[in-house]
């Protein structure tokens, strides 16, 4: 989607707005390719000057942007942030109409879409992205998602819970529960996964998606740190402090990008919690989902130290 964010000037909004482009999945997408990953995003867009320039800049990024699809008479949807004095954000969306619902609710385009996927490596995508697809479509995503995992496909799934999103909670526990059924690494954010299903803290959420069949899961908590578990160990990984804390937008999904570029290239999976929040760390310093590549060089340049036999 197009981003516009707004700071707090101290009277409540500031008078100018920066406009960028952000959405959970794409944000993850752009770490990764900055991280070294070959990524291909998957959604779509209008045919307006926008949503040209979005695509373009994604290009520049290295994301490849074959199976961005652009919708004639459409205009992209749109988010706004505003943050306050701390980096806490809130967001407005205007999305309802956004050309990737009517892309995520045509059977027969997704169908196409499977058949396309089925040759990829691993598939990442959040719960923001399951509750656009309508029920039968998601319903013909699971068994697609159990072919691609036959098949030897890795699946990353980040729940991101956005109850505006669902038609129920009841809905969205069901299908996020069976979407996690597909799921090889989950990404929860602690207070997503309490809100949704009412767990009693972040060892019940690991326990309940180890049940559902998921091997690893990496569950995020803020200044917490993030709790991961594997092979039946669970390991504590705390985050990096950061003094001035500008905005939180993204330091989720950027933890995601270079956690899974660390686990896909078979780093150890508390090193790559521990690159995860270095990268979240230099996110929150600045405002927007995308940070200047200039400020990663010395993610860029580093080397995994411990690799998995």
């Amino acid at each position: 989607m197009l981003e516009l964010s707004a700071s707090n000037d101290g009277a409540g909004m500031s008078k100018e707005m920066t406009l960028s482009y952000g959405g959970d999945t794409l944000n993850t997408a752009i770490y990764l390719s900055r991280l070294g990953l070959q990524v291909n995003y998957i959604t779509a867009l209008g045919d307006d000057d926008y949503s040209d320039w979005m695509i373009e800049q994604w290009k520049m990024e290295g994301v490849c942007c074959e199976q961005v699809m652009q919708l004639a008479n459409n205009l992209p949807g749109l988010y706004m942030i505003k943050t306050d004095d701390v980096g806490e954000r809130q967001f407005s969306y205007w999305r309802s109409d956004s050309p990737a619902r009517k892309l995520f609710n045509d059977e027969k385009q997704c169908q196409l879409l499977f058949k396309q996927l089925i040759a990829y490596d691993w598939i990442y995508l959040s719960g923001i992205t399951l509750s656009l697809f309508s029920s039968p479509v998601r319903i013909q995503f699971f068994e697609f998602l159990s072919d691609f995992r036959t098949l030897g496909g890795k699946v990353a799934f980040d729940s991101n819970y956005r109850a505006l999103g669902w038609p129920s909670i009841t809905e969205a526990q069901r299908d996020i529960s069976t979407m996690n059924q597909h799921t090889d690494i989950a990404l929860s954010t602690l207070e997503d996964e309490l809100l949704l299903f009412g767990d009693s803290d972040e060892y019940a959420v690991i326990t309940r998606l180890h049940r559902l069949g998921v091997t690893e899961v990496a569950i995020k908590m803020g200044a917490d740190g993030c709790l991961v578990s594997e092979n039946n160990r669970k390991l504590l990984v705390k985050s990096q402090h950061v003094e001035n804390i500008i905005d939180t937008t993204a330091a989720g999904d950027s933890f995601n990008g270079a956690y899974l570029a660390q686990r896909i290239n078979k780093v150890f999976a508390v090193a790559a919690a521990e690159y995860g929040h270095r990268l979240a760390a230099k996110v929150i310093q600045f405002h927007g989902a995308i940070i200047p590549q200039n400020v990663m060089v010395d993610m860029l340049i580093s080397r995994p130290i411990k690799i998995c036999e």
